[in-house]
């Protein structure tokens, strides 16, 4: 799956928890949760929404992976392969 399309579907995750968000506006090695403004609940139904919508597993031990716009989109291309 292309860089391009996993972002798009982290975006559509993203709408259905803070419909404001926008992660077009987010620069690739800053920090989502200051960005968006998105409280711990707010990442957990992140993750949630991710392993859902592309059917991985990502365990808690790996979420400091997800906290950059980069290191999300890294992830979760090498958890499908892509």
């Amino acid at each position: 799956m292309k860089r391009e399309e996993l972002e798009r579907m982290v975006a559509e995750v993203l709408a259905g928890i803070a419909p404001e968000a926008d992660l077009t506006t987010v620069a690739e090695g800053e920090d989502l949760r200051d960005a968006l403004d998105l409280d711990s609940m707010d990442f957990l139904n992140l993750v949630i929404g991710l392993h859902e919508k592309l059917g991985i597993d990502i365990p808690e031990a790996d979420y400091p992976k997800l906290f950059t716009k980069s290191g999300l989109l890294t992830y979760l291309s090498a958890k499908i392969g892509g």
